[in-house]
Order: C-alpha cells, then sequence, then structure tokens
C-alpha cells in the first residue's frame, strides 16, 4: 500500500457517525445533534472545507474520545444543510475518497484530524473480472430475496465499470453490521474486497432464504383472512427455526423457579405441566395469559418459607401487658395457648375466637400476638362477605378467575405460618352463591386444614402452620363452626380501667396525631372519669378515644388562636 500525504499541516473537523459506515460516492441524509458535530458542521460551512467522516466503535457513546473512532474513514462534501427547530441539523452528505486519520485531536468545541490518501490496489484484470461477474450475479440474488432494495439499484450497478467504485456500492446496499462494513472500507486492495463481499453476500442470503423459508412453511398454515393468525404463526415458525421456545425470557425464568422453589410434590407436576401447555400456546393468546396468571400465583405462594417464631413466653406477655390494660383472664388464657404450641410442633387444638362488644381491643390483640410471636399479620375482614368463592376461590374455567382470599393473605405475607386475622366471623352471610362458613369448616379445621385445596390452585396448600385467630361481637356463629373454636369473651372494661387506658394510650396517641408536643395538653383524672361516666355509655373505649381526640383538637385551636393574638400585639 503507497501513501501519498494530503497536506500533513491541514486539519479537518470530524463528524463521527454512529450506526453508519460512508463509503466513497455515497449520498447519505444524516440527522446531527450532539454538540461537536454540530459544531464541526457550522466550521466546515464558514470556511468552505471538507469534512472527514467516520464510524464510531461503540455506537451507543453520546460523548466519545479521539479512541473511540475508527482510524480509517473517508473525505465527506457537504451537499446541503438544513437546522431544524429542535437544534439538530440534517445534513445531506457525499462520501469522498477514503483516508488514514495520522494524527486525532480533540479540540474543545470538535475533533479534527490530519490525514492522508492510501492509494489502492488491484490484482490480474482476469481475475478482477471473475470477481466483478461473481459479485454482480450475487448481488442479483440478493436483490431478488430482499424486497427492501428497489430493482432499479441493478441499472446503476450495470454502469458502474470500475470494480472498486462496483464493490463500494454494493456494500452501501447490503444489511451488514458495522464492523463488517468498516473491514470492507479498509481494505485497499481490491481483490480482497470483492472477495469478502462475496463471502458476506452469501451468508446474507443464506439468511434471507432461511426467512424466505419461514414465511412460505407459515402461509401453508394459515388461512388468507386470518391476519393476526398468520402474525402468530410466522413468529412461532422463526423461533422454531431457531430451536428456542415461545417467550423465552419469561418460560426460562418460570423453569428457574419449579426448580429453586421448595413446591410439594402435587404443586410442582402441576407447575411443570402448565409450563408445557405454555411453551406450545402462542405468547398472544388468551389461553396463555390464563396460563401465565396461574404459574405467577402458584409460584409466588410461600410454600415453605417461615418466619422464626419467638418462643419467649416472658416477651409474650410483656407485648401484651404493654399493648392492652386489664383484660388479665384474656392475657393469661392467650400465653396459655402460645406455651402449649411450643411444647407440641402442631397444635390440633381448638381455634381461638375473641367476642366482645365493639372497641375492647380484639383486632389489637391478635395484632400484638403476631408482634410477640414474631409472625407475619395478615387480616381478612369477613363482613358482609355471601360468596363461597372469597374463601376458596374461583375455578379457572371463569374469565377474570382469582384465588381465594386465604390464599391471596398468604401470598401477601410471603409467610406459611402467619398469624391470619379472621375478622367479624359471626357477620359472615349466605345466598344463592354458596356459603362462606362452610367453606371455612375446612380452613378452621386442624384435621383437614392441611390438605385444603382452593379452586383456582387445584392443588393442595398446608395451613396447618398457620395461627388462626377470629372475632365476633356476639356469638351468633353457625354451630359447626363454633365448634371448632374456643370462645375467649373480652366483656368489657372497668371504669379504672378506661381511665388507666387512657393515661396511658389514648392521649398520647392523640396528642401525637393532632400535632399537640408533650406538656401541651394536660386531663386530670377527674375530667377523665367525669368524659367515661357522662359522655360515653361503652363496653369498649372508641367512643371515649374520639372525645379525647376532640378535646386534643380543641386545645391545637385556642394554642393557634393565642398564638395569633400575640403575634398581633
Amino acid at each position: 500500500m503507497s501513501d501519498k500525504k494530503l497536506s500533513p499541516d491541514v486539519e479537518l473537523p470530524i463528524l463521527p457517525l454512529r450506526n453508519i459506515v460512508v463509503f466513497p460516492n455515497m449520498i447519505v441524509p444524516l440527522f446531527v445533534g450532539r454538540d461537536k458535530s454540530v459544531a464541526a458542521l457550522e466550521h466546515i460551512m464558514a470556511n468552505d472545507k471538507q469534512i472527514l467522516l467516520v464510524a464510531q466503535k461503540d455506537e451507543s457513546l453520546d460523548d466519545p474520545t479521539v479512541d473511540d473512532f475508527y482510524r480509517i474513514g473517508c473525505v465527506g462534501n457537504v451537499l446541503q444543510m438544513l437546522k431544524l427547530p429542535d437544534g439538530t441539523v440534517k445534513v445531506l452528505v457525499e462520501g469522498g475518497e477514503r483516508v488514514r486519520f495520522i494524527d486525532v485531536q480533540d479540540q474543545d468545541d470538535m475533533f479534527t484530524a490530519k490525514v492522508e490518501y492510501f492509494t489502492e490496489r488491484q490484482g490480474g484484470d482476469q481475475e478482477v473480472e471473475a470477481l466483478v461477474r461473481a459479485v454482480v450475479t450475487e448481488f442479483e440474488e440478493y436483490v431478488k430475496l430482499n424486497k427492501k432494495i428497489p430493482p432499479e439499484v441493478l441499472v446503476s450497478i450495470a454502469a458502474i465499470d470500475e470494480p472498486s467504485r462496483l464493490a463500494d456500492t454494493i456494500a452501501s446496499h447490503l444489511n451488514l453490521k458495522i464492523e463488517e462494513k468498516q473491514e470492507l472500507l479498509s481494505m485497499d486492495l481490491v481483490d480482497d474486497r470483492l472477495e469478502k463481499l462475496y463471502q458476506l453476500m452469501e451468508n446474507e442470503i443464506g439468511v434471507l432464504q432461511v426467512e424466505k423459508r419461514i414465511r412460505s412453511r407459515v402461509k401453508r398454515q394459515m388461512e388468507k383472512t386470518q391476519r393476526e393468525y398468520y402474525l402468530n404463526e410466522q413468529m412461532k415458525a422463526i423461533q422454531k427455526e431457531l430451536g428456542e421456545g415461545e417467550d423465552g425470557g419469561d418460560i426460562a425464568e418460570y423453569e428457574r423457579k419449579i426448580e429453586e422453589l421448595k413446591l410439594s410434590d402435587e404443586a410442582r407436576e402441576r407447575a411443570e405441566g402448565e409450563l408445557k401447555k405454555l411453551k406450545m400456546m402462542s405468547p398472544m393468546s388468551a389461553e396463555a395469559t390464563v396460563v401465565r396468571n396461574y404459574l405467577d400465583v402458584i409460584l409466588e405462594l410461600p410454600w415453605q418459607k417461615k418466619t422464626r417464631i419467638k418462643k419467649d413466653l416472658a416477651f409474650a406477655q410483656n407485648v401484651l401487658d404493654e399493648d392492652h390494660y386489664g383484660l388479665e383472664k384474656v392475657k393469661e388464657r392467650i400465653v396459655e395457648h402460645l406455651a402449649v404450641q411450643q411444647r407440641v410442633k402442631k397444635l390440633k387444638g381448638p381455634i381461638l375466637c375473641l367476642v366482645g362488644p365493639p372497641g375492647v381491643g380484639k383486632t389489637s390483640l391478635a395484632k400484638s400476638i403476631a408482634r410477640s410471636t414474631g409472625r407475619k399479620y395478615v387480616r381478612m375482614a369477613l363482613g358482609g362477605v355471601r360468596d363461597e368463592a372469597e374463601i376458596r376461590g374461583h375455578r379457572r374455567t371463569y374469565i377474570g378467575a382469582l384465588p381465594g382470599k386465604i390464599i391471596q393473605g398468604l401470598k401477601k405475607a410471603e409467610s406459611c405460618n402467619p398469624l391470619f386475622l379472621l375478622d367479624e366471623i359471626d357477620k359472615l352471610g349466605a345466598d344463592f352463591r354458596g356459603d362462606p362458613s362452610s367453606a371455612l369448616l375446612e380452613v378452621l379445621d386442624p384435621a383437614q386444614n392441611s390438605t385444603f385445596q382452593d379452586h383456582y390452585l387445584e392443588v393442595d396448600f398446608d395451613l396447618s402452620d398457620v395461627m388462626f385467630i377470629c372475632t365476633a361481637n356476639s356469638l351468633n356463629i353457625p354451630g359447626p363452626l363454633r365448634d371448632r373454636m374456643e370462645i375467649i369473651n373480652l366483656s368489657g372494661y372497668t371504669e379504672e380501667e378506661k381511665l388507666e387506658i387512657t393515661k396511658r394510650h389514648l392521649l398520647s396517641k392523640n396528642m401525637k396525631a393532632n400535632g399537640l408536643k408533650k406538656g401541651e395538653l394536660e386531663v386530670s383524672d377527674d375530667v377523665i372519669r367525669d368524659i367515661i361516666r357522662y359522655y360515653t355509655r361503652e363496653a369498649g373505649v372508641r367512643n371515649l378515644e374520639q372525645k379525647v381526640s376532640g378535646l386534643a383538637r380543641k386545645a391545637v385551636k385556642r394554642i393557634i388562636e393565642e398564638t395569633a393574638a400575640e403575634s398581633k400585639s
């Protein structure tokens, strides 16, 4: 390769290109938006100079350095330049001769380089002529297969006599990688360039023939009027040709989860069967969505994921005393229940049911039990529930089917041994959709709940590690359901207990809720007693808390009014 220097002292601005290689005699429109590129274009338009066109090695770089360019490019002439309203520039450039960059500089506002031309060489006339004929024939075959190239291109190709220009023109029309186009641009021996071009076209033609075969196979399988079916089957045929399953990423993730999770044998067999069906379905079909939703549910359940249970009875007693004043017999029975649970691996005894009027602390007691044992807390409100499917779930044959609230609660808790509160169990209803209280029999029966089967899952799920606690305002509970529970009555609080609850809990809680600081509100015992005696008539403390909250709001109002009056004076 013989080099001739092109004004070695002259520096030309560089226009870095992304995702394109410009060949000599190639006219191409470019959209330029980077600051240095725009500055380079403005410089050459002002000074009537040429510009250097070179591809980036990594097209993702927005701010390349001098080492991020290839060292072979071509000199370009700007034919048209148009500034767009968004600040970008549309420019029409024509590639000139090949050049090698010998000194690239990073100026503040643009890249510049000194360059030298290199002379192209070619072998014997007969060998070059043979290569030219082979390349042209191969390109004609390529154009027949690639519908994106207009047939008129063949006319312009036939009019080119120069082998080097012929190779560059054909290369500019091929769907090649940037590295492959850059390799063609960098070849100074025309024979090598033509031979490499022939190899690349052979490979591209092979790919296009496979695509054509896929389209033909799909076309034979489909009905002409079913466009959507055609698109889905085409996708399936492509993946079959590649040896991959549909929706590969999701399916690989499902396979990984099935392998890693500690599923029951029945659940694993069911999940593998559903996954096998999913592989055979089109990812766009409604059936695939149903199967995918089912797999998401079954693989997100905490099959053997447990939280560590705290076994310190003294800690449990302290938590109950800290959260609730009074209720000594109730707390004693709860601690006894926890003690038995420690000695027996799986308690087969009755479920605790806290019965009492509103406001006596049934729900908060359940939260305290969860905190004292280290279990996750899940609450299911049963008031007004009339549909058995709320408990057992819907069968998957229904549109929009979902698992029941029991399974949903366990999924939310991310643990198979939470404390599950069934709140207001006495307010369950029944109608033509079934009797939810009957569905709860299996859930609350220790002899049966190890094989609880949700209609949606259709596999057994072990509920024997779940600690169920129920609450009710009255004993108006169906007999078979009540037989499975141990009733703990919370009769209510005495006046002294309400006084202590107010001083220890309600006053500080409502001061904080209403933005009062310590010392800004003080309520005497006599005032609290008067509120209890004359303004509330209840077994619990719910109305009492509302009255205390009212005192806090009035105190806030008075403090703000007094502060405003002082600032005015």
